[in-house]
């Protein structure tokens, strides 16, 4: 945002957030129906299995993280507030991007198509500094896949013993090792479309348990509620008793 077009990347941030905004639910149930296109398998349909499948580990790490908060905080905390960011940095990243297009600038769409993995770099050598830009990219994607791998080991631990929060550390270290282990292999046997593959057919059984526990979530939020209520109404009646024992109090001793 600082070195590139900022003026263009704050346009373009609102723009954004509306075009999501109006868009939503279209793109969210575009199956393809009336024309031929493999958009939805790339994107919805796989991004949809992706976060089913995490949300064993993002969900229980980021319950244990939340402990404490209300729901108000919780819902502000990891769904808009992360949101928010998110759509910024797709703006800076493809706001830049999108004006170098309109400017003629195609250099990265050939980067993209020779290949996809090293454009990053390619998009850097747009700006000053592009060499201390490519490092921090290299840790930033580096610290993401560690800490992802790390909570994501954390949990699975976590689950296979029990719900214990202290475990070995070889433990840890074994469930760490095996999923890069898993992750290697099918990026070795068929790439980058056999781990999505993957992760899209594991995340369906997922799904199923999400509908039940979004039911189990709603019915523990209302007993809770009704509970609340109850105590409510509970301690509202014994403060009037006191108050009432307080005024006969009174009158007895002015008798």
């Amino acid at each position: 945002m600082i070195l590139g077009p900022t003026a263009f990347i704050l346009k373009s941030y609102i723009q954004n957030v509306g075009s999501y905004l109006t868009n939503f639910v279209e793109l969210s149930t575009w199956s393809g129906a009336f024309q031929e296109s493999e958009w939805h398998n790339n994107v919805t349909l796989m991004y949809w299995g992706w976060w089913a499948s995490w949300s064993p580990f993002v969900g229980t790490f980021i319950a244990r993280v939340s402990k404490g908060r209300t729901i108000k905080e919780f819902i502000l905390g990891v769904l808009i507030l992360p949101a928010l960011v998110t759509f910024l940095w797709f703006s800076a990243f493809g706001g830049t991007t999108m004006l170098g297009l309109l400017e003629g600038d195609f250099a990265l769409i050939d980067a993209v198509n020779d290949n996809i993995s090293t454009a990053l770099y390619v998009f850097f050598e747009k700006f000053p500094l592009a060499s201390l830009l490519k490092v921090l990219g290299m840790v930033l994607i580096s610290s993401f896949i560690i800490t992802s791998a790390d909570s994501g080991a954390l949990v699975v631990d976590s689950i296979t013993s029990g719900g214990s929060k202290r475990t070995p550390a070889i433990q840890r270290i074994l469930w760490a090792s095996l999923s890069g282990l898993i992750a290697a292999a099918l990026l070795t046997g068929g790439g980058l479309d056999a781990l999505q593959a993957a992760v899209t057919i594991s995340g369906l059984p997922f799904a199923v348990l999400l509908v039940l526990m979004c039911i189990s979530l709603f019915i523990g939020i209302r007993e809770d509620f009704q509970t609340d209520k109850r105590k409510s109404k509970i301690s509202d009646r014994e403060n009037y008793v006191e108050k009432v024992k307080k005024v006969i109090k009174k009158s007895t001793d002015g008798e």
